[in-house]
């Protein structure tokens, strides 16, 4: 019973960490229980593409295509206090406007948004947003499916790179925010993907498997680019990572759809 229990605040720490939703008991906090919860960042994408896929439908019954879209990602960043979106415009800002790892961390921990951050956050929600009407103008209920699949699976992504790559400490550390950073045994990356396959399982049409690919390699450039200029990764560097997977998983699944 007390693995159970254990678990069960892992998950709730990563659903508390990564989502506006009420959790309706008090949970203890260490660095131990942050770091656990990894395991569960997939599931949190599960629970967060099922509560968009069925605003995504619902609102298609009784608007048009484009408006179910608008409504839909107005509730992923409510739902979610836009906490991956924040981590794309900072690392926007800060690698656009830095030169230097010192620089660029610098950047990085500043709330404001600059030039850099406003149009890379305008051009990744108009990405996302024709992405999915191009998808949609296909077929809703596919498309339901694949709004899952895409935040499970980004966020499976996103949570390797904890596994792949060196976290890299904020200069100031008495800002850096609480974050899972160290990898953790083998079967808690298969929980993690068993999330994915669930997700998977709704749609199971193989050319979502190249998709997830295209999704991995932009992980794996962009785990190039942040080594390269920074030495790691950072908290803002994951949520960049899940927000590009997330795209380009609408946009791998247009090309496989459209060619094969």
């Amino acid at each position: 019973m007390k693995a159970v229990k254990n678990e069960l605040i892992y998950f709730a720490t990563a659903v508390m960490f990564f989502t506006r939703i009420p959790v309706p008991f008090n949970i203890p906090y260490s660095s131990e229980i942050m770091n656990q919860s990894q395991k569960y960042f997939s599931w949190v994408g599960l629970l967060i593409g099922f509560i968009n896929a069925a605003i995504f439908y619902l609102s298609f019954q009784l608007f048009n295509l484009e408006i179910a879209i608008v409504l839909m990602m107005i509730s992923s960043v409510l739902l979610t206090g836009a906490f991956h979106e924040d981590g794309f415009t900072d690392v926007c800002d800060s690698f656009g406007g830095g030169y230097g790892k010192e620089k660029i961390m610098t950047i990085m921990k500043d709330s404001r948004v600059g030039a850099y951050g406003a149009i890379g956050i305008i051009l990744l929600f108009a990405l996302k947003f024709f992405s999915i009407k191009e998808l949609g103008s296909i077929d809703v209920i596919k498309t339901s499916a694949i709004i899952i699949f895409a935040h499970t699976s980004s966020r499976f992504i996103s949570g390797t790179m904890i596994y792949t790559h060196q976290y890299v400490t904020d200069i100031d550390v008495s800002k850096s925010k609480p974050l899972a950073n160290k990898p953790l045994d083998g079967k808690s990356l298969l929980i993690s993907f068993l999330a994915v396959l669930i997700a998977f399982s709704l749609l199971p049409d193989w050319r979502l498997i190249p998709a997830f690919v295209l999704a991995y390699i932009g992980k794996i450039y962009l785990g190039w680019y942040f080594r390269k200029h920074i030495g790691g990764y950072t908290g803002d560097c994951l949520g960049t990572v899940q927000q590009v997977g997330e795209v380009l998983l609408y946009l791998g699944t247009i090309i496989v759809w459209k060619f094969i």
